[in-house]
């Protein structure tokens, strides 16, 4: 059997980094190392956590590309499920987020907006899919 674990992302400042999902999703601080290199949020059955680029560094000896406001998103976000995309996307713009794609009707029906987080990772924000 395999278990999809955990999703890390690589940042500058974990704690900062936690502080920001557990305002803008209510989130809860799972774990966090001593040396604050490497932390864990409670958001279900799959945990996001964080580790430090300078973990990251020792981990992966031929470096990784950094994730920066400054630069497009990688091809890969993290999804978030809510009734209220709007009020989502606004508490995040709120703690620092960056606005990239206002709340969409899809075809579909469902409401889509694009936000990216103070690191840099793309969030998309959305009402759940209804089949």
């Amino acid at each position: 059997m395999v278990k999809f674990g955990y999703t890390i992302l690589y940042v500058e400042d974990v704690e900062k980094s936690i502080e920001f999902y557990e305002n803008v999703f209510e989130f809860e601080r799972k774990f966090i190392s001593p040396d604050n290199d490497y932390g864990e949020l409670n958001t279900g059955e799959t945990t996001i956590s964080f580790a430090s680029k300078k973990l990251g560094a020792q981990n992966l000896e031929d470096g990784f590309l950094e994730s920066s406001l400054e630069d497009k998103p990688f091809a890969i976000e993290l999804a978030f499920i809510t009734d209220d995309v709007g009020h989502l996307v606004q508490k995040a713009t709120s703690f620092g987020a960056v606005l990239v794609s206002e709340p969409k009707k899809k075809p579909w029906g469902q409401v889509v907006a694009y936000v990216r987080d103070t690191d840099g990772f793309l969030l998309e924000i959305c009402t759940p899919v209804h089949s």
